[in-house]
Order: structure tokens, then C-alpha cells, then sequence
């Protein structure tokens, strides 16, 4: 009894140690052939398409040994612990090893294992069989497919990749375009050019049809934000007193630097059907000139900016910037591309306001208002003032006047009809004493306009194909489109980003002396917030502010570090007859004196014009002309109004007894005398001594 238990104890040892050692390799075995599977299908990659029959077969051998030894892997392991599960030893020992072992027993469970391991061979087979007969299947359908191409299509077929690599390069700006084609190249054409197949004898079409998209230049020593008048003098300027500077003008329009003032006054007046293409007009004087401050020529591609041996400048139109990385020196375009830069300036202007009643009236109301500021708003009205019957400008200020004096002469001769409302008594209300706001609207009159002042604007709907505006004292106007030139307000969308200081008073960037909001950053034009050092803290909207702002702002980016001490001026023609020139504070609400002369032919803007020879008067100021006024101990004059005849004259705007606003009326070129009289800063006992410094009194 003994003996037989030591005996079949041996025989389990020797079993486990059979069985071990079989398992052990068949682990190894399957390990193994499962990375020679993945081995292969990493081959199978990296050969291509053409291995493909080659690569299959050799997969397919090493699935049909691997999935063999898995499944007797997997039928010794179930052997093994049905084995220890009946609490007997398998019948897969060698005979040797059993010869004292119990009789009978395993010849069922022999049987069922070969049963099993034949059913796993003839699956495995199956399953090679129909994966060969399917490899053939799909060789055969590529040999086809390869053979139906056409020998060029086969030749220019790697060239695509090489179009696909070279567009990163070329616009580096990352907006969502259409992936680029064989029939339809990058839109960089010079890069598309050289990698385009040299046997193709044809240009596809779209190669013209799709223009180049500059390419953004990643780093410029000066950025200038805004493309307007004080940009293009801070470039200018800049260039002036760094003739290699390497100067980028980013704008938000499509159009060059352009000078605004024309826009409601000459362009009006042109006698050419044409001018809204060619945006050329006559100045009083008669001179044709452009409205762009320079040709096309005279800047260079952004592309180009970073290889130009002696600098330039670059105009990237049609992005916005949108973010402002002060401590990084970078800005981020509306189309994710960066920017970085030594010097920024910020000039990017305002923002056409608008009542709240027509924002609020609806979509169809808003599609027939016009906020003017920019040349496509100039097109759009000019356009739209030729096909209605019916205008209405609501605002007297500068832009109000200027509109409906230029839309009442067309008036004359179509049957337009031009409507101004504003709050104030009269034309200029807030600007101009009441007698001479009386007389400005009674001028306004006289070019065909309606004036229907005190109106305050409750209402606005759409009925019956004509806009209503509904007026607060019950008076009601009919209208086919409405021209809101109610004022402007400062773009200060880069002020969160930047962390940039916005006055709460006036609006726009707070800057100091120099124009600085911070070490690299400056600002000009109509988003500047500036220290008068005469007036106090003021914020300026006006032509020649935005070109002494710039031009000072581009003299201290290059180093200058000089203060902003200038009083810039202002100008306003209501037609080629009347007009005026004022400086400093300029509010109605102030103490005026005024002194009037009679008018010749020469007190027009049109004569100012022909002697000046530029329908932009601050460009041709000069400083130098100015002389001290002579105080006098005569008392202060009775403001001369001589019956209501306002051909010519000053009138002197008043705080504390001192002059702080001049407006010279139907008087040019004088404005340096002006200047000097605010920047003296001294009272005055009789201000006809002053007035005649202007020599308004001359023939």
C-alpha cells in the first residue's frame, strides 16, 4: 500500500514536471509568433501598396501556426485542470510512467483530445483558406485599378504632398482653407508655381483665379494698429528719421491709408459718374488729387518687409487685431496669426455712434440706416441716395451739416428729398453762438434741405415700405433711409488685453505727455486721451489732431521723447462758399465774442484753397508765421453782428476771461496766429485789438 502511494506520487511529479516544461514552451512559442504577426503588419506598412500579395501570405502562415499552438495551448491548459478537477492524474502521461497506475480510465479523455484538436486544425483551415482566397481577391482588384491610370496622372501622382508642404510656408496664417488638388493649387503662387509637375503643358484655371494671400511678416520693429491718418503720419514720420525702418501698417479695411475728410465734403461735388471708383475729386480750387494720402507704389508687399534691404512700408489690409500680449511685445490677428514687434502704435480711431431707438427698431430698420465713416459707407449712400426718394440725416453737428448741404445740392437736380433733425435750436447748436447757429441753418436751408430742428427722436418702425421716425413732441416723418451722425466713439477694444488705462471722462487710451500708454506702446489719432498742458485733459476728433499726433508719436518711437504741446485745429464747408477754421475749445455754452467784417471774393474755402494749393488746410500750417497779439486797455467789445451779415470774422471762445477756443469764419490760413493767442494763455481787455492780428478788416 505504501509503495503504490509513492509510486503514484512520483508519477505526478513527474507529470507536473512533463507538463510544466510543455506549457512552458508553448507560452514561448505563442509569444512569439504573435510578434512576428505584429513584425510583419509593421512591414506591411512601411513597404507600401506593392508587397501587399507578399506580405499577406507570409501573415497568414504565421496566423494559421500561432492560432494552432494558442488552441493547444488552450486544450492542454484545459486538460490540466479538468485533470486536477476529477482528482485524477490526465491521461496524457507517457505509458511509461503509468505502468503501476490504476487500470482503464483514459482512453474517453484521449479521445475527446484528439476530437478537439482536429476540430481546431480544420477551423484554422477554413479560416486560411478563405483569408488566401481573399488576398487573391483584393491583389487582383489592385493590379486593375493600377493599370486603368492614365501614365501621366501615374507620374505626377507624388506631387500633390510636395503642394500640401510648401502652403504652411507660404500663408502662415492658420484659417480653415480648402485642402489644395492636383487641378486646383495652393492659393501661394509662387510656391505652387515651382512645385507644380514641369510636364504638364496646360495651367489649370484656377492658378489665376485665386489671388496670393500675403504672408504675414512674424516680427516687425514698428507695428502701427489702424490704418488711417495718424498711422500713415506716424510711418512717416518714423521713415523720415529712420530711412531703413521696416515699418507694417495693420487695418481691419480693405483700402490703403486714405484721408476722411472728403468723404462728406468734395467727393459730393464731383462732377465725374465715376468718382466712387476712382475716388478722385476736384478741390475748390479746381486741382484734382486722390483721397488715398499714396499710390499703391509707394509701399512695399508684407511679404517683402522682412528682406527689404532699406526698409519701407507694408499695409497688411483686411485683419483686425484682436489681442494684445504687452509683456510678450505681440498682438494676435483675427485669424490666430502673431505678430511680434519692437514699437507699437495704437491709432485705431472710433466707431460710429447710433441712437438706441433705431438699434432696438429691428433688422429692417437697421438695413436702411447708414452710420457713416468709411469709404464703402460713402458708396453705400451715394448709391442709395440715386434710387429713393426720401433721405434723413439725424445729427447738426459737423458730419450732420456737412451731409445734408452735399445731399440738398444733389436734391437740386433729382427730386430727392433731404431731411436734417437734430436736438439743438439750429445748425451746429453746440458749437456755434445761437446767432450765427441760426444763420448756418438759414444757409442750409437755401441747398434744399428741411430742417426740422428741436427734434427728438422717440420712435422708428418700418410700415408700408417707408421708415416712421416718431418724434418725442408728437411730430411724425416719413422716410426712405436714415443717415444717424450723432458723434463718435473711440475704438478701445484693445484695452482689456493690453491692460491699457481708458479715461472714464473723455474715453480712449490715457496717454502722458509723449503719447506713451506704456514703454513701447503709444497713441494718436482720435483714441487718444492727451494732457493739454494749456486746457487740461482733452480728446480730439479732428483731421489735423490725428496728423500731429501721429507725426509726434512716430518722432518718439524713433527716440525724440518730446512732449505733445500742439492745439490742433479743426475745419468744416458747407459747400465751396462757407466755411471755417477753429481751434481749442470750441463749446457753445462758453462766453463768445465776435468781430465780423464784410466778405470779398476771396473769403470763401474755394479762394483759401486756390491760394494754399490743398483742399486739406493743416497740412500747409507753418508755426513760424505767428506774432504776439498787442494787449489794449480798452474795454471789451459788444459782439458786432452787423445786421445779420456773418461774411467774415473771428469769434473768441472764453473761460475765466481768458481765450481758449478760436473759430476764424470765412477765415484762412491764419490759425498759427490762433495758436499762439491760447498758448500765451493771457487775458485780453479788448478783443478787437486781437482780432485784428487775423486782417480781416483788409479789402
Amino acid at each position: 500500500m505504501t509503495n503504490k502511494y509513492i509510486d503514484l506520487m512520483h508519477q505526478c511529479f513527474t507529470w507536473y514536471r512533463i507538463k510544466m516544461h510543455s506549457l512552458k514552451n508553448m507560452i514561448l512559442a505563442s509569444i512569439v509568433n504573435v510578434s512576428s504577426v505584429f513584425s510583419m503588419r509593421v512591414c506591411k506598412m512601411a513597404l507600401g501598396r506593392c508587397t501587399d500579395t507578399m506580405t499577406d501570405l507570409c501573415l497568414n502562415y504565421y496566423i494559421i501556426i500561432s492560432t494552432a499552438k494558442v488552441v493547444g495551448l488552450k486544450l492542454i491548459l484545459f486538460n490540466v485542470f479538468s485533470g486536477l478537477t476529477n482528482g485524477r492524474i490526465p491521461a496524457l502521461v507517457p505509458a511509461a510512467h503509468m505502468s503501476t497506475g490504476p487500470a482503464g480510465g483514459g482512453g474517453g479523455e484521449n479521445r475527446l483530445y484528439f476530437a478537439l484538436v482536429g476540430a481546431a486544425f480544420v477551423a484554422t483551415g477554413i479560416y486560411a483558406y478563405r483569408t488566401v482566397k481573399g488576398d487573391k481577391q483584393r491583389y487582383q482588384e489592385r493590379i486593375d485599378e493600377i493599370s486603368s491610370r492614365p501614365s501621366k496622372a501615374t507620374e505626377s501622382d507624388p506631387e500633390p504632398p510636395a503642394v500640401e508642404a510648401a502652403e504652411p510656408e507660404a500663408v502662415p496664417e492658420p484659417e480653415p482653407q480648402a485642402a489644395p488638388s492636383a487641378e486646383e493649387p495652393s492659393p501661394s503662387a509662387p510656391d505652387a508655381e515651382a512645385a507644380a509637375p514641369s510636364e504638364t503643358t496646360e495651367p489649370p484655371p484656377a492658378v489665376e483665379a485665386v489671388p496670393a494671400l500675403p504672408k504675414v511678416p512674424s516680427h516687425t520693429p514698428y507695428l502701427l494698429i489702424g490704418g488711417g491718418t495718424a498711422s500713415f503720419a506716424a510711418a512717416r514720420s518714423i521713415r523720415a528719421r529712420d530711412p531703413n525702418a521696416k515699418v507694417l501698417i495693420v487695418t481691419d479695411e480693405p483700402d490703403l491709408p486714405y484721408m476722411r475728410p472728403p468723404l462728406s465734403k468734395e467727393l459730393w461735388f464731383s462732377d465725374d459718374p465715376s468718382v466712387t471708383d476712382t475716388l478722385r475729386f476736384k478741390q475748390w480750387n479746381g486741382k484734382e488729387r486722390s483721397i488715398y494720402f499714396q499710390p499703391a507704389s509707394f509701399y512695399i508687399s508684407p511679404e517683402e518687409l522682412d528682406s527689404a534691404e532699406n526698409g519701407g512700408v507694408a499695409v497688411l489690409t483686411g485683419k483686425k487685431v484682436v489681442h494684445m500680449d504687452v509683456r510678450g511685445n505681440k498682438v494676435k490677428l483675427d485669424d490666430e496669426t502673431e505678430i511680434s514687434y519692437d514699437k507699437c502704435l495704437i491709432a485705431t480711431g472710433g466707431v460710429p455712434r447710433n441712437l438706441q431707438v433705431i438699434e432696438r427698431a429691428g433688422d429692417e430698420v437697421m438695413k436702411r440706416t447708414t452710420l457713416f465713416r468709411k469709404i464703402e459707407d460713402f458708396k453705400a449712400l451715394d448709391k442709395v441716395s440715386r434710387n429713393i426718394q426720401s433721405v434723413t440725416i439725424i445729427g447738426g453737428g459737423f458730419l450732420g451739416s456737412e451731409l445734408a448741404c452735399a445731399l440738398g445740392r444733389r436734391s437740386n437736380e433729382s427730386d430727392l428729398e433731404v431731411i436734417q433733425m437734430f436736438p439743438e435750436k439750429g445748425n451746429m447748436g453746440k458749437v456755434l453762438p445761437e446767432y450765427l447757429s441760426n444763420w448756418t441753418t438759414a444757409k442750409v436751408k437755401r441747398e434744399g434741405v428741411k430742417v426740422i430742428a428741436e427734434a427728438l427722436v422717440k420712435s422708428v418702425t418700418c410700415k408700408d415700405d417707408k421708415l416712421e421716425i416718431q418724434l418725442k413732441d408728437g411730430r411724425l416723418v416719413k422716410t426712405d433711409h436714415i443717415v444717424a451722425a450723432v458723434g463718435l466713439e473711440p475704438n478701445v477694444d484693445l484695452a482689456k488685453s493690453a491692460g491699457l488705462e481708458v479715461d472714464s471722462d473723455f474715453g480712449g487710451y490715457r496717454v502722458n505727455a509723449e503719447l506713451q500708454a506704456r514703454s513701447n506702446i503709444w497713441v494718436a489719432g482720435d483714441a487718444a486721451c492727451f494732457y493739454d498742458i494749456r486746457l487740461g485733459r482733452r480728446r480730439v476728433e479732428h483731421h489735423d489732431h490725428a496728423v500731429v499726433s501721429g507725426r509726434l508719436a512716430g518722432e518718439n518711437m524713433t527716440g525724440a521723447n518730446k512732449p505733445y504741446w500742439h492745439q490742433s485745429m479743426f475745419w468744416s464747408d458747407l459747400g465751396p462758399d462757407v466755411g471755417y477754421e477753429a481751434i481749442g475749445i470750441v463749446d457753445s455754452s462758453l462766453p463768445t465774442v465776435g468781430v465780423f467784417a464784410k466778405a470779398t471774393a476771396k473769403d470763401t474755402p474755394k479762394a483759401a484753397t486756390e491760394e494754399s494749393g490743398t483742399g486739406i488746410r493743416s497740412e500747409s500750417e507753418t508755426e513760424d508765421t505767428a506774432v504776439s497779439p498787442v494787449a489794449s486797455s480798452l474795454p471789451a467789445p459788444v459782439v458786432q453782428q452787423n445786421k445779420d451779415d456773418y461774411g467774415k470774422g473771428v469769434i473768441f471762445y472764453l473761460r475765466d476771461k481768458v481765450v481758449v477756443g478760436i473759430i476764424l469764419w470765412n477765415v484762412f490760413n491764419r490759425m498759427p496766429i490762433a495758436r499762439k493767442i491760447i498758448k500765451d494763455g493771457e487775458e485780453h481787455a479788448d478783443l478787437n485789438e486781437v482780432a485784428k492780428l487775423f486782417n480781416i478788416h483788409e479789402d
